[in-house]
């Protein structure tokens, strides 16, 4: 039996805790370079690559999504607002078609509403979390939409999103529980069994000129 000299031993072992460091499970989903593994279905919207950071400029919504479906996983990416009225999301778990994307949508919300890491329904059923539908005065829906509607108003939660900065965000789903965290603040925790699987996706919200900055897209699946 061969024995490793050893400072090949220990060279190797400083490969490996460095590439374990470097990458900590979570596989790129942007290059840096160009916009390969993502598609834009719609007939607008500009995407560019600006210095490893993706930059979608529109006069309408519009979202660029990947190629590929994913079922469970840890999603995490950055996203940047531009000022004045702004507000976007990272679609997940989301179907793509010409024209339009639908589904799961971690909200990230640049209004004083404050609703970042919010979970939206975009294209069906609007709000899941925090929820509008106690609108109807059935007291269950009633006192769901007090309960999620109190819970983004307590500090921690309202102050996630830092407005004029870079924002991560970390997105969690496992069968059917689905986990938000913005800054490291969780901000959604909900149940739901309407999709299992789909896109990942980044929002342009059609406010026209301005361009929203995306980096650091990965992933983990589980």
């Amino acid at each position: 039996m061969k024995l490793i000299r050893p400072f090949l031993f220990a060279a190797l072992l400083v490969t490996c805790t460095f590439v374990f460091a470097q990458d900590g499970g979570m596989t790129s989903l942007f290059n840096g370079k160009d916009t390969t593994g993502w598609k834009n279905t719609y007939e607008w919207g500009k995407v560019e690559v600006v210095d490893g950071e993706f930059h979608l400029t529109a006069d309408k919504k519009f979202f660029l999504v990947t190629e590929e479906q994913f079922e469970d996983f840890v999603f995490e990416g950055e996203v940047h607002l531009p000022e004045g009225k702004a507000n976007s999301g990272f679609m997940f778990r989301c179907h793509a078609e010409p024209n339009k994307v639908f589904g799961y949508q971690a909200e990230c919300d640049g209004s004083d509403r404050r609703w970042s890491g919010g979970l939206y329904d975009e294209g069906r059923n609007g709000w899941l979390w925090p929820s509008q539908k106690g609108r109807t005065k059935v007291d269950a829906a009633l006192a769901h939409e007090k309960e999620s509607q109190a819970h983004f108003k307590k500090p921690e939660v309202r102050d996630a999103l830092k407005r004029n900065g870079w924002n991560k965000y970390r997105i969690t789903c496992k069968g059917n529980s689905i986990k938000i965290e913005v800054n490291g603040v969780v901000t959604t925790e909900y149940k739901d069994d309407t999709d299992a699987k789909g896109h990942i996706g980044i929002q342009h919200h059609g406010e026209k000129g301005q361009t929203y900055r995306f980096r650091n897209l990965k992933i983990q699946k589980l």
